[in-house]
């Protein structure tokens, strides 16, 4: 796939009033090529949206419930058999569908919820790093998915995307193990192309009407990029996001190892619908910044280099409401936050020592307590 070219639709759409949602969906289908290349009736199609946390859809944090209902009305035209589902890193599946809107739309257009509780192994012989995934029965069971993204950044990866929005095929309490084995930005990148790889998409369609920019994937800011993108290749869509908010993809590892792995291109990309410099946005508040997200460096490996230099999660006691989700969340063996002397009416305190650099507490804490910073010492060495 490296030497071939990928297509990319963008389409233009300002607001999530129903009819130019369908509108805009309706019209990259058909620009990439119709549903009918995508699914045939009687096939059994899960529509996998990104659903972090079951929230207002006005905190702009998964796809929005009108841009799920106008997908599904556009694949129900084919006769395929449509479920879906997501797993989220915390809480019930079907919970945070609810909350989040998305039980009502599936109710309303007849779509029925896939198994994204339990799971079942998948052996997978040409991974590069990982070998076995335990996957969403939903899924292992469906004849093909289709992937609902979010434009957002990420502390970790820096956008959280196409490619990223497969994690969520593995059920939650699964997910941890993942950022403890996989410690680095690298390795976690590695392992999403192969689960990309593994599951194979057979198309990503992404929000990216309102985006969200800063302190994501959770807790960052609402950013109108009037957008929806569409592409059967997940490195080309993702590196389109790139572009539009002037980050060098070739910071994003989850890219480099995509192309690398076979996955997809980031360089060879060709563009349909609106054009693409009509929705750049500049000033989309990103890390552009060249330095690693995590300690990957063998100078920086020590746990008392990465304490006074890796960029870290911090805590902002203002904000802070002491619910404990960070702490229960935490993936490092020991825990690297924990309440002082077992006291929980102060917020919690990490460890940098211990910190693995995941930030699985920025992006689950419900609040917008927790962001990422390096250290002074930090920048003085990566300046």
């Amino acid at each position: 796939m490296n030497n071939q070219t990928s297509k990319v639709v963008l389409v233009r759409c300002n607001n999530y009033q129903p009819e130019n949602v369908q509108s805009a969906i309706n019209k990259g289908l058909n620009l990439l090529g119709s549903t009918e290349q995508l699914a045939v009736k009687g096939e059994s199609i899960v529509l996998k949206p990104n659903i972090l946390s079951g929230e207002n859809p006005e905190k702009n944090i998964s796809p929005h419930p009108e841009v799920f209902r106008a997908i599904a009305k556009a694949f129900k035209q084919t006769g395929a058999r449509l479920s879906y589902g997501d797993s989220p890193g915390f809480g019930s599946p079907e919970a945070n569908a609810k909350r989040g809107g998305f039980s009502a739309v599936a109710e309303e257009e007849g779509v029925a919820w896939a198994d994204f509780t339990n799971a079942s192994d998948l052996a997978f012989p040409d991974g590069k790093v990982l070998k076995k995934f335990s996957i969403a029965k939903g899924v292992c069971q469906s004849d093909g998915l289709i992937s609902i993204s979010k434009l957002k950044t990420h502390a970790l990866t820096r956008i959280t995307g196409a490619i990223k929005n497969q994690f969520g095929c593995i059920p939650g309490p699964r997910k941890a193990e993942f950022h403890s084995v996989l410690p680095t930005s690298a390795l976690f990148s590695q392992m999403l192309v192969d689960l990309n790889r593994l599951i194979s998409p057979r198309l990503y369609i992404m929000d990216g009407i309102i985006a969200m920019e800063g302190n994501g994937p959770r807790n960052g800011a609402p950013k109108p990029m009037n957008v929806l993108l569409f592409s059967t290749d997940p490195v080309a869509l993702d590196a389109t996001v790139c572009r539009l908010i002037d980050l060098d993809p070739g910071l994003v590892e989850t890219l480099v190892y995509g192309q690398e792995f076979g996955l997809g291109t980031y360089t060879e990309i060709e563009y349909a619908g609106d054009p693409l410099e009509s929705f750049i946005a500049s000033d989309f508040e990103v890390n552009r910044s060249p330095q690693k997200t995590t300690t990957d460096t063998s100078f920086l490996s020590t746990s008392l280099m990465r304490r006074f230099t890796a960029p870290r999660p911090t805590i902002n006691p203002e904000l802070c409401t002491k619910c404990g989700r960070c702490v229960e969340v935490c993936p490092a063996q020991p825990k690297a936050l924990s309440w002082k002397d077992g006291l929980k009416t102060v917020p919690p305190v990490y460890d940098y020592a211990k910190c693995i650099r995941c930030y699985c507490c920025q992006e689950m804490c419900p609040f917008e307590a927790i962001y990422v910073k390096v250290p002074p010492l930090g920048k003085v060495i990566r300046s």
